[in-house]
């Protein structure tokens, strides 16, 4: 590809929705490029002219476009003895939390990767962390920074369910002196892979890599939104502002400067989702964070969810992350119980449907209508007509839903009846629609 032709896709790429808002043109670009209106569109814009090699660059390492996920699997997963077309590589399977019961409560779920990012520093295995965290400057707003403590990895904890641009702070952690570990979604990952097997210096000091499940990102509007709800239209006078806080799962948490605190149930909270949506999670097929040492999610199963206090989903990839565990289960870190492959499928049912056989519908969607689609180096496909159809269903009422008359018409109504109504329509929804979604998902 000629370096011409890269900065005119590049150019297209940064204004589809094939963006995932990852960061690495800005933290490539040497202040070139910036994120504008972060509380809005949120796009990455050139503000100023790049040299040809380095919009080349920069474009070879855009996950938004493509990722051959066969082939960086050869690249950086070789002799991995399990593979599951919805997990993708790994070597063990486990349930299991943070033997520190702060550790634990202060994640999104277990607090796995917490512990982990704390023990590789204090065992000096690791310099720094690149992790996000909620702006201190701006707590609304999430920013990513390198933790080189005990206190600042915590800083980091818990999931961030709007825009994150981890890889902005590439420029920072190339000059880091010391190794790093790195925590991000699937298309941060992806990014920092292409770059690791380009041999980009920018990349050369990490050497761990981490990240949670992903089923999709939000807008800032749906904070905004969140807030206008409750009548408050000042999102500046925001103070705190959590999205998993207290027992596990949590409850999505806002306190105002005026000292009110607003509180919806996560579960409550996840009727922002249809309005909201950043378009690109529709079109990421990677829930499981594929390209990662280790990877973690919730475990959403009755037995667990009945106890409370939170249990992670594990998946160990690489050899080093494998040892990694099984280590810090020796030294008491944490309690880990190995589980079967049917059991994750089973426990995630909902999210591999989505991710992996949705998104590759939605995708041919995109193709019919002569939209650029991304690359993955596979598809699925031979999906039953019920299962394409109720996709069309779903794509009908993303595409309504996330109207401003839809947005205007539900912050009409308290966040907890429309809530408690999007919960139960949710649970009816999988319920009736379960035979189509489990249908040859082993």
């Amino acid at each position: 590809m000629s370096a011409t032709k890269s900065k005119i896709e590049l150019h297209r790429v940064m204004r589809s929705e094939l963006c995932n808002r990852c960061g690495t043109c800005v933290g490539l670009s040497d202040g070139h490029i910036r994120f504008r209106d972060r509380e809005g569109k949120y796009m990455p814009e050139v503000v100023k002219e790049l040299t040809n090699q380095a919009y080349d660059r920069i474009w070879n390492a855009c996950a938004g476009k493509d990722f051959n996920f066969p082939g960086y699997r050869d690249q950086f997963y070789p002799g991995t003895p399990h593979f599951h077309t919805y997990m993708g590589p790994y070597r063990d399977l486990y349930i299991g939390h943070a033997e520190d019961s702060m550790l634990r409560s202060s994640g999104a779920s277990g607090g796995i990767l917490s512990s982990v990012l704390i023990y590789l520093l204090e065992k000096r295995k690791i310099d720094g962390a690149v992790v996000t965290r909620m702006s201190p400057e701006k707590p609304w707003l999430t920013e990513p920074f390198i933790a080189t403590s005990r206190e600042e990895i915590l800083e980091g904890a818990q999931s961030k369910y709007i825009l994150t641009s981890v890889n902005e702070i590439l420029a920072q952690s190339m000059n880091f002196k010391g190794v790093l570990a790195y925590v991000g979604l699937p298309g941060q990952v992806q990014s920092i892979r292409k770059l690791q097997k380009a041999g980009d210096p920018s990349v050369s000091n990490i050497g761990y890599i981490f990240g949670p499940f992903y089923g999709n990102t939000l807008h800032f509007s749906s904070v905004k939104s969140f807030l206008r709800s409750h009548g408050e239209k000042d999102y500046t006078k925001i103070r705190k502002l959590y999205f998993r806080h207290g027992e596990w799962p949590g409850n999505m948490r806002v306190e105002m400067e005026s000292g009110r605190i607003i509180q919806l149930k996560k579960f409550h909270a996840n009727y922002l989702i249809p309005f909201h949506i950043v378009r690109n999670s529709l079109y990421c097929s990677d829930f499981t964070n594929e390209f990662t040492d280790i990877s973690g999610g919730d475990a959403w199963a009755p037995v667990y969810e009945e106890r409370g206090r939170g249990f992670s989903l594990v998946l160990a990839r690489s050899t080093r992350g494998s040892q990694l565990l099984e280590e810090m289960k020796k030294e008491g870190w944490l309690n880990l119980s190995p589980i079967s492959e049917k059991e994750c499928i089973d426990m995630h049912s909902h999210g591999y449907d989505f991710k992996k056989r949705g998104a590759f519908i939605r995708i041919g969607f995109r193709r019919f209508w002569f939209k650029p689609v991304p690359d993955y180096g596979y598809i699925l496909k031979g999906f039953t007509f019920k299962r394409v159809l109720m996709e069309v269903v779903i794509s009908l009422l993303f595409l309504v839903l996330g109207t401003r008359l839809a947005r205007w018409s539900v912050e009409q109504f308290s966040p907890r009846f429309i809530g408690t109504i999007f919960e139960k329509s949710r649970t009816t929804w999988k319920r009736s629609t379960h035979n189509i979604k489990r249908d040859e998902l082993k």
